[in-house]
């Protein structure tokens, strides 16, 4: 089962009074990039969160976003902070011991200053690991992953069937190649004899016209060619029905196709077996462009 690069998945947890939401997709990518964004009390947990993203996911760009809100605005909670009043007073002190001027402050003036009463959510955050988080998030993550895999997997069907069928046609194609090479000489003796006899009223050297040819044949035997084709192929398809990624190996077996077509149609003089050649380069092009999208 192959599976594609590109998918999304979310899921939601409840905790502490809120509500953490996750959302990850990833998109085609030569390599493995995983960007997450969340709430900076979290970065304490990003190695851990990015682990198990690296266990489920092994190419392409993958982001996460997590965030959290809490489940009843209307009851959210003010807090002083506490840091904040501290440094009023400091500031009030200093001002009162330089000017001379009394500097003190009364709960009440200390309140309705900026940033003293806030929400909870506005406090600084402990950057330190707490096990009942953690826990939540890794809950949340994995639950999101699993929605994104199924998606990556279905679209992974739909892509291999497609490149089974473009790999169908191309051993079509490779079987026409196979029946047609042995005619290439063939052809080319008739004409050749042809020519020449029109040239030559007739007459000719056997033995140079026989040089010519088996040089011919020579030069435009696609044999190995052909069978590592055949080879080729059969790879490609163990590569499609198993579990591990195939994007790279996928994209290195496509080359080498390509490499082998062209050879042949490099060496080919015969025009029905060059009109393959085209044929088989098209089909070749599409198949590296949905490859592309493979894991």
């Amino acid at each position: 089962m192959s599976f594609s690069m590109t998918g999304f998945g979310q899921s939601a947890q409840h905790f502490g009074g809120y509500v953490i939401q996750f959302e990850i997709k990833s998109v085609n990518h030569r390599y493995s990039e995983i960007v997450l964004r969340m709430p900076r009390e979290w970065t304490c947990y990003e190695d851990e969160l990015k682990r198990i993203v690296q266990r489920h996911i092994k190419r392409g760009r993958i982001d996460v976003y997590i965030n959290k809100e809490k489940e009843d605005e209307s009851s959210r909670p003010f807090v002083v902070n506490t840091s904040a009043a501290k440094a009023y007073l400091d500031a009030a002190r200093q001002l009162g011991e330089q000017l001379g001027v009394d500097s003190s402050l009364t709960a009440h003036q200390l309140l309705t200053m900026p940033d003293v009463l806030v929400s909870e959510d506005a406090l600084p955050a402990s950057l330190h690991p707490d096990e009942d988080w953690e826990k939540v998030l890794k809950t949340g993550l994995e639950q999101a992953l699993s929605g994104l895999i199924k998606m990556r997997e279905k679209e992974g069907l739909h892509l291999t069937k497609d490149l089974e069928d473009r790999l169908s046609k191309l051993e079509e194609f490779h079987a026409e190649l196979t029946q047609l090479a042995p005619t290439v000489v063939g052809d080319y003796r008739n004409r050749l004899k042809q020519r020449v006899s029109e040239l030559l009223d007739g007459t000719m050297d056997e033995q140079r016209f026989s040089m010519e040819v088996a040089i011919f044949a020579d030069r435009s035997n696609v044999d190995e060619e052909l069978t590592r084709l055949g080879s080729h192929f059969e790879q490609c398809r163990e590569l499609l029905h198993t579990r591990e990624p195939i994007g790279r190996k996928l994209d290195f077996l496509i080359q080498e196709m390509n490499r082998e077509v062209n050879t042949i149609g490099s060496k080919a003089n015969h025009l029905a077996l060059v009109n393959r050649v085209v044929e088989m380069k098209a089909e070749l092009e599409k198949i590296r462009e949905q490859a592309a999208n493979m894991e």
